[in-house]
């Protein structure tokens, strides 16, 4: 277990500096070297080795400023990474040199040192590389438009620029391609031409980044706990607070589809982080 831990936890701390800190290249050193420095006291070197080449391919398979080239495929292949690491691999008998010292102790009982870094590493993914896996999902539902049209995405709805004749020709011609702002669920291309404003179905969703992370935590945590009711309330209470937005969507329905397929994966990527931790901790 301690490889799927190691690996989520690399793939969840390069997130984090490339969304937050201010120069990436210093945050990604100091995580190498911190990560390091935790694989060499755990007698687990090699699995910390393979942890940074897997950050170092996840930040390049899935960008934080574009679509990912890949879709969801590099999420996938992680999963499968490591739930095979969980379930073939097992917990070691010996955790190097931190393993004489360690002891954490939970209401469930004692937590082994690799149970604590897969337990860590799988909240770290919770955090941010979760965010990049949903806005995949949702950028795979996109019909992207002509590249020319330049909608950018704002708080309170879409910007749309004056319409060349470039873009004209393009519209008329029907290309598709990738839209430089945020992607525009069911756009009219006339009315961009004439003018009208086109409503962003995830203009009205305010603090995603925020709510996506603490709600998957809630559901790893709930999870965990066997606290089904609570978890089942908290999802529900989800669609109540959104259905007034929902029940504004019109004809196209694109907010509904994007709530279910954001929420979808969420609670998935979620779920799944407790179940590798309910795997390991009872292997």
């Amino acid at each position: 277990m301690i490889v799927a831990g190691f690996l989520l936890l690399a793939v969840g701390a390069a997130d984090l500096v490339r969304q937050f800190a201010p120069r990436r290249w210093i945050g990604y050193l100091a995580v190498a070297v911190i990560l390091l420095l935790l694989g060499s006291v755990s007698d687990a070197l090699l699995p910390m080795l393979a942890g940074l080449l897997v950050g170092v391919l996840w930040v390049w398979c899935m960008p934080s400023e574009r679509p990912a080239p890949l879709g969801l495929w590099p999420a996938v292949l992680l999963g499968v990474l490591s739930i095979g690491a969980v379930v073939w691999l097992g917990a070691r008998t010996d955790a190097g040199l931190i393993g004489s010292v360690w002891t954490l102790r939970s209401p469930f009982g004692d937590v082994p040192f690799d149970l604590a870094i897969l337990t860590l590493g799988a909240a770290v993914f919770l955090l941010e590389s979760s965010n990049l896996v949903v806005r995949a999902a949702l950028d795979g539902e996109h019909t992207w438009r002509p590249a020319e049209l330049r909608l950018v995405a704002s708080d309170t709805g879409v910007s749309i620029p004056a319409a060349s004749d470039g873009v004209v020709a393009a519209a008329e011609q029907g290309h598709d391609s990738s839209a430089a702002g945020s992607p525009v669920e069911d756009a009219d291309v006339e009315s961009v031409i004439a003018g009208s404003p086109v409503s962003d179905p995830r203009a009205g969703f305010k603090g995603g980044r925020l709510i996506g992370p603490l709600e998957r935590i809630l559901v790893m945590i709930l999870t965990l706990a066997a606290a089904y009711p609570i978890l089942a309330a908290m999802l529900a209470a989800k669609g109540i607070v959104r259905f007034p937005e929902i029940s504004r969507d019109g004809e196209t329905g694109a907010r509904a589809e994007y709530f279910l397929v954001g929420s979808l994966v969420s609670w998935v990527i979620g779920l799944g982080a407790a179940f590798l931790v309910w795997w390991a901790a009872h292997s």
